[in-house]
């Protein structure tokens, strides 16, 4: 009787074993996405984002001169 556990029999150790897959799958897809992404954050710094626009053609040479300035 202080076993409630037991009483479920196979059935119960089976959905232990999915509930741990399924946990640890989880975990293993959010540290994969972040690994991805470049770090915890995610996010990209400003200095990236305003090298990235000026590759495109979105700002100017003085343009970008002026914003990195005026960031560092």
């Amino acid at each position: 009787m202080g076993w409630g556990h037991m009483q479920w029999g196979w059935s119960g150790g089976l959905m232990t074993i999915i509930w741990i897959f399924l946990v640890v799958s989880m975990v293993y897809w959010v540290f994969q996405r972040k690994q991805r992404n470049g770090g915890a954050s995610g996010s990209e710094s400003a200095i990236e984002i305003l090298k990235k626009r000026y590759a495109r053609g979105e700002i100017s040479k003085e343009q970008f001169e002026q914003m990195k300035k005026d960031l560092l």
